[in-house]
């Protein structure tokens, strides 16, 4: 079945999403991959402004994802890989979304305008970091024809990972 992808609408995140994110997130099922259970606000708040400063020097951040009636549902983007371990110095693209929105397409959709706006800013390629046991972020993966180039040991929870990458120059992975 081939259905349409519902519309969305990205945005730099506000200091009302830091807010929306800290009540999104705060759910066990949507941080099952994040260690468990959501941040404090005050990590959502220098997460966002640290998204605003991305944007303005990048020309990309984690957008927030508005659904049509242009409720905030969740992020969506690409940053900086910064960790010392991984993909460091490459570009990560990344989503995370409210459960009441998840099986929809949101993610889908919204994944499918970062890689855009992140070509659009001369981004040659991009990584994604996902969970080995996270079936539906890696079926994300496949559905932007993104490909498994590595898998490897998540060194806070020791899970395995899987790194998939993307050439965005020939829209191949």
């Amino acid at each position: 079945m081939n259905r349409a992808l519902p519309v969305v609408r990205l945005r730099v995140p506000t200091d009302e999403d830091a807010v929306a994110w800290h009540r999104l997130f705060d759910d066990p099922d949507v941080m099952e991959f994040h260690g468990g259970r959501s941040a404090g606000l005050s990590v959502y708040e220098e997460l966002t402004a640290r998204q605003r400063r991305h944007d303005a020097e990048r020309g990309f951040c984690l957008w927030s994802v508005l659904d049509g009636s242009g409720e905030a549902i969740g992020f969506t983007g690409a940053q900086p890989w910064e960790r010392d371990w991984g993909p460091r110095g490459e570009i990560e693209i990344g989503w995370r979304l409210a459960r009441p929105h998840w099986g929809r397409g949101y993610v889908t959709a919204a994944a499918h305008e970062t890689l855009d706006r992140v070509r659009a800013a001369g981004v040659e390629s991009v990584v994604a970091m996902v969970d080995a046991g996270n079936e539906r972020s890696i079926a994300v993966t496949r559905r932007l024809g993104m490909r498994l180039a590595e898998v490897f040991t998540i060194p806070a929870s020791g899970r395995p990972g899987h790194c998939y990458r993307l050439d965005l120059t020939s829209g191949t992975a």
